[in-house]
């Protein structure tokens, strides 16, 4: 592996299609000339069209792996994908922030395939903040937020400056102004609008857009241009085919 590339872990799901989890992900990192590990958090059988069965993978399996890739390289940054649950992704944080403390880590937070499958139920939400305040970014849709903090459009819960972490929120469901994303940080909120390019549905594009932004950020770009960043890549793979798996190569 060369020297020169920073390295970045996806730990998420296995789609054997290639259009989203880890080999989406793995994709865009050679994409943005960043060295990229993966770890599986669950086994799937589907295809871009349709999901038919989910394996989790054992925490501890997980976690173990996660141990040794960090004993033996720095790692600059983490994408985290599906979870069955928040305590999953909880040991998954806690283990990452006691032994690299400075690596960022981005979520995003898959609770339900385009195909209607449910991954992760949002029950118990007393934790919620605390485990957030380990990521320093999200990445959810119009639909995903509120699942995961109903109320934040439709009352403003973002002016409160409750949420422990970034949030970019995604703007393919935003029937107001499609395309256009909102960085939400602590003191401001950035607008980030779509360009005039033909873009057409993706499976796994949320996969490829986080997976973005975890390679600028181990290239040391700041969050912000990060995400700028990574919406110009997410654009052109969206426009890269009119079918439900796009090109990397763009």
């Amino acid at each position: 592996m060369s020297a020169n590339r920073p390295f970045v872990l996806t730990i998420a799901g296995l789609d054997p299609s290639g259009g989203a989890g880890i080999l989406a992900d793995i994709k865009t990192f050679e994409q943005h000339k960043v060295s990229g590990f993966a770890i599986v958090t669950a086994n799937t059988i589907q295809t871009e069209n349709e999901f038919h069965k989910i394996e989790w993978i054992d925490i501890s399996f997980v976690i173990r792996s996660i141990e040794v890739l960090f004993q033996n390289y720095k790692i600059s940054a983490v994408k985290i994908g599906i979870v069955p649950s928040l305590s999953y992704l909880n040991r998954i944080l806690s283990t990452i922030k006691l032994i690299s403390p400075t690596t960022k880590i981005v979520w995003d937070p898959v609770l339900k395939s385009t195909t209607e499958f449910d991954f992760l139920n949002i029950e118990d939400r007393s934790d919620l903040n605390k485990i957030l305040s380990k990521i320093d970014l999200i990445t959810p849709n119009y639909i995903e937020i509120e699942q995961l903090v109903p109320g934040f459009i439709k009352d403003n819960l973002w002016i409160e400056n409750e949420i422990s972490t970034a949030i970019l929120l995604k703007g393919g469901h935003n029937l107001n102004e499609i395309g256009k994303d909102q960085l939400f940080l602590k003191n401001k909120i950035i607008d980030l609008f779509p360009s005039e390019k033909d873009c057409a549905e993706k499976h796994g594009s949320g996969c490829v857009l986080s997976s973005a932004i975890a390679s600028n950020l181990a290239l040391n770009q700041s969050l912000e241009m990060a995400c700028k960043n990574a919406k110009t890549y997410i654009e052109k793979y969206l426009s890269s085919t009119s079918t439900l798996i796009g090109y990397h190569y763009v």
